[in-house]
């Protein structure tokens, strides 16, 4: 597998981000993560996510967007949602 030279990785996968959106793992595999920001609030001038929705998906092209979602949830804070993604993506691709 070709690393990326120039993206973000946590623990050893890809992050890519879009808006709102966080995409968390490689098209390449079985699975991924997405995190949704869905509300955020401003501390020091800065915006900081509070409520984030988690999905771990199927990347299978040929699956209907309802049937690719596998587990999903909402956490409080972007790290403890992505913390709960890469649980759940690092079983999902062993097998478990």
């Amino acid at each position: 597998m070709a690393e990326e030279k120039n993206g973000l990785i946590y623990k050893g996968h890809p992050l890519m981000r879009k808006d709102n959106l966080v995409y968390y793992g490689s098209m390449a595999d079985t699975h991924i993560v997405m995190l949704q920001i869905l509300e955020t609030k401003t501390v020091n001038g800065e915006e900081i996510a509070t409520k984030v929705s988690v999905q771990l998906q199927l990347t299978d092209p040929n699956a209907r967007g309802r049937d690719r979602i596998v587990k999903k949830g909402e956490k409080a804070g972007l790290y403890t949602a992505l913390d709960f993604g890469c649980v759940w993506l690092e079983r999902a691709l062993a097998g478990k």
